[in-house]
């Protein structure tokens, strides 16, 4: 099963590429965006822009493409190992997607207090999975820092896809990708899925391989522009679910061998595919755009096309986006965390630099 619209078309382009005047056009529009990415880089390379200081260690967690690279899980492995050495830690997004403007705190010490559409469905589920860790939103990375220190007492703050950003200096800089066809076909935005030439690894502290043991993708790009950045690889493991309808917590095995129809709105709904087959689940995914918040509508399509089945099924993030919403057949959530295969001291020594 699967729904391949436009975005669906432009990112199976972005793997495999674009040919006839859609690869002409979008390749124009990229030597443009080059251009714009190169303005800025020389403008911080040459002091004209200087990054902004805080009084506390910063943790990037971003990629150099878009989306589907496992950063999300990765803020939250980011977060449980700062508080196990020690720090308060803060996590700080943009908030992509959020109806309110400004700087908000979407959950303090105490409590969640914003609704993800205000907040976010990225921040809002990492509020809900760092119970007691301050999540602060906002476009102006350090006046929500400053919100995080000042207000919830955070003395570490965690940038979550804060890799592009340059206006706040950071202690270190981890760059999240897949471990099969990290770059797709290599080329910028709007041609390629890259957000930055591949040279902007050189900022890189640590690369975290996503999706499989192995680093013989990763790895030719990160000898070349990062020759001091270790590499770790990481898996996305599934580790929990729940009945939506009864927010009722039940085995992941209930799964096996169900008669399902999944669906998801994320960047990269191949990778839940996998979950699933990990699960014993048969079939593809109903894919949705990214971010995508759900309507009655949709998820009465969603009903319909699961005639016969047994329940529904989607990804902890999409359920953010629809949990406002009263599905007629049970709706299972599966939650996934970043586990580490390869690296783990790796990874442990380098968050040391932040003490």
């Amino acid at each position: 099963m699967s729904t391949r619209g436009a975005a669906d078309r432009l990112v199976a382009g972005w793997d495999e590429g674009f040919g006839g005047a859609t690869g002409v056009a979008l390749g124009a529009a990229a030597v443009a965006y080059r251009g714009l990415v190169h303005a800025r880089g020389w403008l911080y390379g040459r002091g004209v822009f200087r990054p902004r200081e805080l009084p506390c260690p910063v943790v990037s967690l971003g990629n150099v493409t878009v989306g589907g690279t496992g950063k999300t899980p990765a803020v939250e492995l980011a977060v449980r190992t700062l508080a196990e050495q020690g720090h308060r830690p803060a996590v700080v997004s943009r908030g992509y997607g959020r109806k309110s403007r400004g700087v908000h705190i979407v959950a303090d010490l105490a409590s969640i207090r914003l609704k993800p559409e205000d907040a976010g469905d990225e921040p809002f589920l990492l509020a809900r999975r760092l119970p007691g860790v301050p999540v602060v939103v906002g476009v102006d990375r350090w006046a929500a820092a400053r919100s995080a220190i000042d207000t919830c007492g955070a003395t570490a703050i965690v940038l979550d896809d804060g890799f592009q950003q340059r206006t706040l200096a950071t202690t270190l800089d981890v760059v999240t990708a897949r471990a099969r066809r990290p770059w797709g076909n290599g080329r910028l935005l709007p041609a390629g899925p890259l957000r930055e030439p591949l040279r902007a690894l050189a900022r890189a502290d640590l690369v975290v391989a996503v999706g499989a043991a192995t680093t013989d993708e990763v790895g030719p790009a990160v000898a070349r522009w990062a020759p001091h950045a270790p590499i770790v690889t990481a898996t996305l493991e599934p580790v929990a679910c729940w009945e939506a309808r009864r927010m009722e917590a039940v085995p992941l095995t209930r799964l096996s061998g169900a008669r399902v129809v999944a669906f998801a709105g994320i960047a990269a709904p191949a990778s839940f595919a996998e979950t699933l087959r990990e699960l014993d689940v048969v079939g593809d995914v109903v894919a949705f755009p990214d971010h995508h918040w759900y309507t009655a509508d949709d998820l009465h399509a969603l009903e319909r096309r699961a005639a016969g089945a047994d329940a529904l099924v989607t990804t902890e993030k999409d359920w953010v986006r629809l949990r406002h919403l009263r599905p007629g057949l049970p709706l299972y959530v599966v939650s996934v965390a970043l586990r580490l295969l390869e690296g783990a001291e790796t990874w442990r020594r380098a968050f040391e630099r932040c003490r």
